[in-house]
């Protein structure tokens, strides 16, 4: 089951694994959460992606109706077709609404990436998180601390994997083939000398004093540095209503939303990275790069405590403070995290083929 952007990178990987194999049917289920349907044909285009056996076309509205959306279709779908289990990955909308669907119809569910925790429950993902994990008969888990999290909830150890991170399996299978992408000649740019930003969060982008804030780090960023910032369709409203002069600074290149394999160039080659994405904390850990997270928590700690990632908080000026560090060469000692190895496909499905 995949719902939005983020679920692609990690269903790419195990559908490859299944259908390589041949040992499993599987059902393609996409519930159209994510509903900008060119962005997301970008996506399976580049992740190699077959066309789902299944569109739900759910598309986007309140919590409550993208989730009851979504799991009165899919219940349809595991009532005719006779499922024994469902695979659901990430923390979005659909992620919960598919695993209730399973747990009320007695069917194994199980959940690619459990027991990640920013111990947030402002956050929607968080909830998601935590409820999918209850319901699913297997965790797989991308890091220790993922174990530590679900024993504190009640999760017994017969029912956690750990097999490594999947986002890293698309990354290190693509990451070759991302060299051809011309990025970055399209937008007249050196390699390490240049900050990539992307900000989509509603604590950064729907609070207009905050964003003007943040913005105007940018804009000083950007007299050191080229700045390409990649807009958010949400961020764009903000922008235009907002913050007007911001798009006029000129070593700020405000762009599209970029496939996978130009947005990987891009992430590889800058030189620092400003975000406040949970996936690409893990991919710039495996690809060296320093990122700096604007948000007070993560659910990915093992990023900060072993990899390239820096908990600036929402201070703009931390912000701007941590960014001219990393500009004036202060790099963190870096590893990658264990089972970060672009393997984790193999381990889940040697444990699916078991049940």
């Amino acid at each position: 089951m995949v719902g939005a952007r983020p679920n692609f990178m990690k269903a790419a990987p195990l559908i490859r694994e299944f259908r390589k194999r041949g040992t499993v049917d599987i059902l393609f289920v996409h519930t159209g959460q994510h509903y900008d349907k060119n962005m997301s044909k970008v996506f399976f285009d580049d992740l190699e992606l077959p066309k789902p056996d299944i569109y739900l076309g759910i598309g986007s509205g309140t919590h409550a109706e993208q989730t009851a959306g979504v799991m009165v279709e899919f219940e349809r779908v595991v009532t005719s077709e006779g499922v024994d289990m469902i695979i659901v990955v990430g923390d979005v909308n659909s992620t919960l609404a598919c695993s209730l669907v399973g747990a009320k119809q007695h069917i194994p569910v199980a959940h690619v990436e459990a027991g990640l925790r920013s111990f947030d429950k402002n956050m929607p993902e968080e909830i998601n998180r935590m409820v999918t994990d209850i319901l699913s008969t297997y965790c797989f888990t991308t890091s220790p601390e993922a174990e530590t999290n679900l024993n504190r909830e009640g999760i017994g150890e017969e029912r956690i994997f750990f097999v490594g991170n999947i986002m890293i399996d698309s990354l290190m299978n693509y990451i070759e083939k991302a060299e051809g992408s011309s990025i970055l000649e399209t937008l007249q740019l050196e390699k390490k000398n240049y900050i990539l930003v992307t900000l989509h969060r509603p604590s950064n982008v729907d609070e207009p004093e905050q964003f003007r804030s943040l913005s105007q780090v940018l804009v000083e960023l950007s007299e050191l540095h080229t700045v390409v910032f990649p807009v958010h369709p949400r961020t764009k409203k903000v922008i235009e209503s907002a913050t007007p002069s911001f798009s006029r600074s000129s070593n700020l290149k405000l762009i599209e939303p970029v496939g996978y394999l130009d947005f990987m160039k891009l992430m590889k080659y800058a030189e620092v990275l400003v975000t406040d994405s949970g996936g690409i904390q893990e991919e710039t850990t495996v690809l060296g790069v320093p990122c700096l997270t604007v948000r007070d928590n993560t659910e990915r700690p093992i990023t900060v405590e072993m990899g390239t990632n820096i908990l600036v908080g929402t201070d703009p000026g931390d912000l701007l403070k941590a960014a001219r560090s990393v500009l004036a060469g202060e790099r963190k000692n870096y590893s990658i995290p264990p089972l970060w190895d672009g393997k984790t496909a193999e381990r889940i499905v040697d444990i699916i083929e078991k049940y």
